[in-house]
Parts: structure tokens; C-alpha cells; sequence
């Protein structure tokens, strides 16, 4: 059992120095993938504009009667 945990902990050193190798290719100042805009180190943030509100919140929708839910439910697009 000891064997397989040396193998474990070898296996495990080999895999970070690969992802460090890794890491070290991509920001390396004088790599041309990053030089040309193909990766880059910060992602942009996805986010929603123009959404408009309708006011209605979980409190109001706990309050409506099913009749008014299904009108507000007829009423989406």
C-alpha cells in the first residue's frame, strides 16, 4: 500500500509541474498566442442591459389570487 501511495504522490508532482509548465507557456510575455489575442487572462463578464422591471416581486406574487397570476402570466412575451 505504501507503493501505490509513493506512485500517487509521484503522479501527483509530474501533473503540477505539467500545469505549471503550462501556466508558464501561456503568460509568458514573449508568447505569440497571447501577443495575437488568442487567450487571454481576463474573460469579459457577461451581463444583461435593458431589462425592464415589472415591479412585481416574490412578496406581491405570494399575494395575487391564481385568477391574477394567470393574468400576469397571459400578459408575458
Amino acid at each position: 500500500m505504501s507503493e501505490e501511495k509513493n506512485e500517487m504522490v509521484m503522479l501527483m508532482k509530474e501533473l503540477v509541474d505539467r500545469v505549471k509548465s503550462l501556466e508558464k507557456a501561456v503568460y509568458d510575455k514573449d508568447n505569440l498566442l497571447m501577443k495575437s489575442g488568442f487567450v487571454v487572462t481576463e474573460s469579459p463578464m457577461p451581463r444583461i442591459e435593458n431589462v425592464p422591471t415589472s415591479g412585481i416581486t416574490t412578496d406581491s406574487v405570494g399575494d395575487m389570487s391564481w385568477d391574477d397570476i394567470h393574468k400576469m402570466a397571459g400578459n408575458l412575451k
